[in-house]
This record gives C-alpha cells, sequence and structure tokens, in this order.
C-alpha cells in the first residue's frame, strides 16, 4: 500500500477525507483529504508560479528529468504495482503489463520527441506577397494543465496524460480519482525524487466538485472517464473558453470473418474482453462473427474463459481477473446481464456477482445476443463478451457502426487486405486487423475517439501539440519603404492588382 507522499494544504487536511478502499477485499486501506474549491485555487496558483522556471528549462533538462523518472519507475516497480493492486483490485500481471511498463516507455518517449514534435516549423507559402519573408509557427506550453483522471487505469490513463503535458514545459495539477488517488500520490513523490522543482506537478484529491474547480482554474483540462461525466466537463470548459481532451466510452466491436484464424481469434477475444477485468476502454465489448464458423468460435471462446481464476491476487500468476473497482460499476454490470437474458439472451458461463467481501463479476459469456440488448449497445465496462452471429461481413460492419461510440474496434481475417478494407469503414478512431488493444503502447499513433467517445487525440504529436499553443511569426528582413498595395489607393493601382489576381488564380477557371 502507498502512502500519502503529498502533503497537503492545512485546509485539505482539515477536510473530509475520503476512504480508499482495496476492492478485493472489500479493506480500507488509506484515507485522503478532499480539496475544495480554495484549495484548488491555491494549488493551481503554486503551478503558475512554477511553471515559468519549469518552461525556462528548455527540452534538454526537462528531458533528463523525464528519463530521471524513467529510471525510478523500472526501480520501484514492485512497490508501484502494490499500489496499484491495492486499489483497484486488479492482478499483479495487469498492473506491471498495462501500466508499469506503459509509464516506463512513456518517460522516455516523450522525453526524446518533445524537442522534435515542439520544434520550431519553417512554412513554405505559395503566395508572392510573403516571397522572402520567414514564416515560423511554433508550439509554446498553455501554462497549467489539469489533468482528472479514471479509476481504472490510475498510472496508464491518469497519471500517463500528464507526461507529455510535462515534456512540453507546462505545471499541471492531477485530479485522480476518488476511487484510486494512491498511485497518483505515490508519483508525486517519485517526481519529487527525479527533479521535478516543487509546485510544477502537483496531486489535488477530491471528488466531483474537486474536479469542476480545477476546470475553472486550468489553462486546459484533460478528462477520461464517462461519455456522461465528459458532456459536464465540456459545458462547465465553456464558461471559461478553457480548451479540453476528452476520452469517453466505448463499445468496441470485434468483426470475426470465417476465413479468420479462430483459434488465434478465441484467444484474443478472451483475453481482450476480460484483462482489467473488463474495464478497459478499448476492451471488446461485442463480438460479431460470420455463421460457418459461429459455433466453432463460440465454443473456443467459452472453454477458455471457463478456465480463468479470479479472486484477490496474492502474487504474480495467482488470478486471471481481478475485482469490479468502482462500486456502482457491478450493478451495471449485473443490470446489462440480467437485462440480455431477459430478454432471450443465454449465459454459457459466468453471469453472477461473485462471493466473499471483494467486488466481482464472474467471467461471463453470453449469445443469442442482439442490439435490443444493453450489453451490445451501451458501455458495461466489465467481464462480459456477448457475441452474435452474422450472415456476412456487411451486416457485421452495419451492426458495427450501429452505435453511438466509437473509440477502438477490431477486424479478424486471413486476407488482410480484405480485413484493411473492411477496418477503413469501420466508425472508430482505431482499428486493428488480427489484433486488439496492442495499438495503445505505440506512442507514435494517435489514440482517440470518434462520435460519442471523445474528442482531441493522446499519443502521436496531437498528444503533446494539445497541451501548447500555436503562434504564427512572419518576419520580413528586407523591403521598401511602402509596398505597392499601401495608401493611397489609385485606379491604375486597383487594375494592375486585378490583373495580377487573374493572372495568378485564373488558370484554374479556364482549366
Amino acid at each position: 500500500m502507498a502512502s500519502v507522499e503529498q502533503a497537503p494544504t492545512a485546509q485539505a487536511q482539515e477536510a473530509t477525507g475520503i476512504p480508499v478502499e482495496n476492492p478485493a477485499t472489500g479493506k480500507v486501506i488509506a484515507t485522503v483529504p478532499t480539496f475544495g474549491v480554495d484549495e484548488v485555487k491555491q494549488v493551481v496558483a503554486r503551478a503558475r508560479a512554477a511553471q515559468p522556471a519549469w518552461e525556462a528549462l528548455g527540452f534538454e533538462e526537462r528531458g533528463r528529468v523525464l528519463l530521471r523518472a524513467q529510471k525510478w519507475v523500472t526501480d520501484h516497480a514492485d512497490r508501484i504495482i502494490e499500489t496499484i493492486v491495492s486499489e483497484t483490485g486488479k492482478t499483479v500481471e495487469d498492473a506491471q503489463l498495462a501500466e508499469v511498463m506503459y509509464a516506463a516507455g512513456a518517460f522516455g518517449f516523450w522525453a526524446k520527441q518533445a524537442p522534435e514534435l515542439l520544434a520550431d516549423e519553417h512554412v513554405k507559402s505559395a503566395n508572392l506577397l510573403v516571397r522572402g519573408k520567414r514564416l515560423v509557427v511554433r508550439y509554446r506550453p498553455v501554462g497549467v494543465v489539469g489533468v482528472i483522471g479514471p479509476w481504472n487505469f490510475p498510472l496508464t490513463n491518469s497519471f500517463g496524460d500528464c507526461i507529455p503535458a510535462l515534456a512540453a514545459g507546462n505545471a499541471v495539477v492531477l485530479k485522480p480519482s476518488e476511487v484510486t488517488p494512491l498511485t497518483s500520490l505515490l508519483m508525486a513523490g517519485a517526481l519529487r525524487e527525479s527533479g521535478v522543482p516543487e509546485d510544477v506537478f502537483q496531486v489535488a484529491t477530491g471528488d466531483g466538485a474537486t474536479g469542476a474547480a480545477l476546470v475553472d482554474e486550468v489553462d486546459f483540462i484533460m478528462f477520461t472517464g464517462s461519455t456522461r461525466t465528459g458532456r459536464k466537463v465540456a459545458e462547465r470548459a465553456a464558461r471559461t473558453l478553457t480548451p479540453f481532451g476528452l476520452e469517453l466510452g466505448g463499445k468496441d466491436p470485434m468483426i470475426v470473418l470465417a476465413d479468420a484464424d479462430i483459434e488465434r481469434a478465441a484467444n484474443a477475444a478472451a483475453y481482450y474482453s476480460m484483462n482489467n477485468g473488463g474495464q478497459v476502454c478499448i476492451s471488446i465489448e461485442r463480438v460479431y462473427v460470420e455463421a460457418p464458423v459461429y459455433d466453432q468460435f463460440v465454443t473456443s471462446v467459452t472453454e477458455k474463459i471457463q478456465g480463468l481464476r479470479q479472486g484477490p491476487s496474492t502474487g504474480a500468476g495467482s488470478v486471471d481477473v481481478g475485482a469490479v473497482t468502482f462500486p456502482p460499476q457491478l450493478e451495471i454490470i449485473r443490470a446489462h446481464v440480467a437485462d440480455a437474458v431477459g430478454k432471450g439472451a443465454s449465459v454459457l458461463t459466468g453471469g453472477k456477482v461473485g462471493g466473499g467481501p471483494g467486488r466481482f463479476f464472474e467471467p461471463t459469456v453470453l449469445v443469442d445476443v442482439d442490439h435490443s440488448m444493453t450489453c451490445m449497445t451501451e458501455e458495461t465496462f466489465g467481464p462480459t463478451l456477448p457475441i452474435m452471429k452474422v450472415a456476412d461481413a456487411e451486416e457485421a460492419l452495419t451492426l458495427a457502426n450501429d452505435s453511438p461510440y466509437g473509440l477502438q474496434a477490431s477486424v479478424w481475417t486471413k486476407d488482410v487486405a480484405r480485413g484493411e478494407e473492411l477496418a477503413r469503414r469501420v466508425e472508430a478512431g482505431a482499428v486493428c486487423i488480427n489484433d486488439a488493444q496492442v495499438n495503445y503502447t505505440v506512442l507514435e499513433l494517435p489514440m482517440g475517439g470518434w462520435k460519442a467517445s471523445g474528442l482531441g487525440t493522446r499519443h502521436g504529436a496531437g498528444g503533446i501539440r494539445k497541451y501548447t499553443q500555436q503562434q504564427a511569426l512572419l518576419t520580413t528582413r528586407l523591403a521598401p519603404k511602402k509596398d505597392p498595395h499601401m495608401f493611397p489607393y489609385s485606379a491604375r493601382k486597383t487594375g494592375v492588382m486585378g490583373r495580377l489576381i487573374k493572372l495568378l488564380y485564373g488558370r484554374g477557371k479556364r482549366a
């Protein structure tokens, strides 16, 4: 279990504390303070005062600090894993592969890529009026970035968004989920030990009111969470015209064609629907299988999921599927399964809340499903896998796109060209062919949702440039005392300008 690494203000210490529970055991393992509106204002003010010096260090020195943080993560991996497991109830392997490995890679990636992605860009123009002038686009940090993180990945999807913001030269205030704040507090200490100056990175623990106060104060807000809450964040940010990025809900489809490698597809379906207890924004949440291989696929997936071990993690390799981290999520999962069964679906394995003091839902396979059921249309965010038989790829594509969400999808076929053609027609920000989820580990690729799954991207050039303001610079070095277009106007000058416009742009009409 992590200790509270960041000392909160006196006012915050006096506020009502938030108990942090291990969802796999039901035991309270820590208490953290709730930061009120005034405390949030003070935190952001300190961040704003500290930011200019951090920016002035430049990319090279900031990169050195981030690389020291990378080493801190690898040196203290066991401690980070223990903290994550204690507050999320996930397995050691989920914490290791999807969190520690990601963070270690991200520190190195952004330390290396920030100087290149945010370097001044020299622009060439076809406009004769600016011939000989120097045209530059530069990227300047916005100032103070606020990050409101989710509970499912407290290191990767919460703290992880802070890394490129820091690399760009911003100060950052992170408001982690009140359910899983301990990892963020641990990383605050890690950054200080790695050389991040005081107040450049701070953690403000608290509830929804704390997050709302943060939106009001910062220069950019990054939110990861539900679509419902994301809309509230957008509405709040609009009051102050604060720019924002949103990664929201998903209902990610898997399309399995008749010529797919069924064994690989079944293994992937079992893993990418159940890893992290199904609490992954890009988890496989629904499967469409062409009729000729439907029975084979269902049998294989069901056998694999039936064999999964679930329970509190007692160490490496002890369990496969962990707990349900967020208390209300357990009821959502139960309700989706009950709705499906009530409308004619069959449960092949699982289907019930697990026993014991912790929060568990059995790994579940559902068949005979359709789009009248919430398990196929709304985000379940749990260890369930509904599988639907389709006549062909076109029906699968139609159903895959029949969703307000568009975060991620996957297509499975041995005909890679056909798979890519189909993937290009899927309405999602990322599509894998014969794979799933691993694109998230490729920090060079943008990761963002279409439709109600979000605005903007993380990763790629956009993943760091969103934390900056673009500034256009035009420099005139050699010029006459007066340009031809300057006052006074005359009929002759106007006539010359008209002929020039026809000469420059009239060819398109003739063509």
